[in-house]
């Protein structure tokens, strides 16, 4: 078996079953995310564990796209301290997302990223967490088992992957593997 066909599998879920996450679950991908590596050690992340479907269905209800997240039964939302630059800020960021989603995935469960979409959609979710307006707080993780579908791709995306020969380069750009 291929030990990195569980990492290729972790894809974005939009739609989730009733099963609750259990708090050791919820641990454990905090945990894992507390281990993410960052911009000089600088572990500027902190988590809102959002487990009350009230307070789910208003931040899903921000932006519209996301309205699919109010049906998990578990969101944790990304909390950043002011950044050392904004480089650094958005891809600890990302590096913090994918490891919750892919220990999600790991553990039987599924993630989608819910991003609330600009500083006004931001603002209010921050309102409705209590979090200082002087943090970043961009988009949560909604977690839960995913629900079965024949297709999990969103009207008029494509699905699957590019072939490696059409995305990498040898040696210099436009070269091909020889």
């Amino acid at each position: 078996m291929d030990p990195l066909r569980p990492i290729r599998r972790v894809s974005q879920i939009r739609q989730f079953t009733d099963e609750p996450v259990p708090d050791v679950v919820v641990d454990q991908l905090l945990e894992l995310a507390r281990w993410t590596g960052s911009a000089g050690n600088s572990q500027p992340w902190e988590f809102v564990v959002v487990r009350d479907p009230d307070i789910r269905r208003k931040l899903a209800g921000v932006r519209p796209a996301i309205g699919w997240a109010a049906a998990a039964p578990v969101a944790i939302a990304i909390v950043l301290s002011t950044p050392m630059m904004p480089m650094f800020d958005a891809y600890d960021e990302g590096r913090v997302t994918e490891r919750l989603l892919t220990g999600a995935t790991l553990l039987g469960y599924g993630g989608g990223v819910a991003w609330y979409g600009d500083p006004e959609r931001e603002a209010e979710a921050k309102r409705i967490l209590g979090i200082p307006a002087s943090l970043t707080a961009r988009q949560f993780v909604a977690i839960g088992r995913p629900r079965p579908r024949t297709d999990s791709a969103l009207p008029g995306l494509g699905r699957g992957r590019k072939p490696l020969r059409e995305l990498v380069s040898y040696d210099h750009y436009g070269n091909d593997k020889r």
